[in-house]
């Protein structure tokens, strides 16, 4: 699966159903890119279009079952690499680490806080 296509759907599970333009916009491809990725995903089962309750003009992309499984299952992946990587560092390597927690956390929520801004 291509960086554009894993990162799409963690969107997706991130924020919900979404428009492809937003999509293309958050992903940073063009919205005909985008339309072809979509088909892939969703001939792959990974998402699904749905129409727009609040205006029937709009079609969201949404998650499927077997896209947010798959989500998940990267997610988890990476969880079990940095766990690995970890278990090899030193005791004081580890407190150096957990001592930069609260600026990593802080960095992550001016990322989304930015990302926010600019899908505005």
């Amino acid at each position: 699966m291509s960086l554009t296509s894993a990162a799409t759907l963690a969107t997706l599970d991130k924020t919900g159903p979404r428009r492809i333009t937003d999509l293309a916009v958050a992903e940073g491809v063009t919205q005909p890119a985008m339309t072809v990725l979509v088909r892939v995903m969703e001939e792959a089962g990974l998402v699904e279009r749905k129409g727009d309750p609040s205006d029937r003009r709009v079609t969201l992309v949404c998650l499927t079952e077997a896209g947010a499984s798959y989500v998940r299952t990267r997610r988890q992946a990476g969880i079990d690499a940095y766990a690995r990587m970890i278990d090899e560092l030193t005791g004081d390597e580890v407190e150096a680490l957990a001592a930069a927690l609260p600026a990593l956390l802080r960095l992550a929520e001016l990322e989304s806080h930015a990302r926010e801004e600019s899908d505005r």
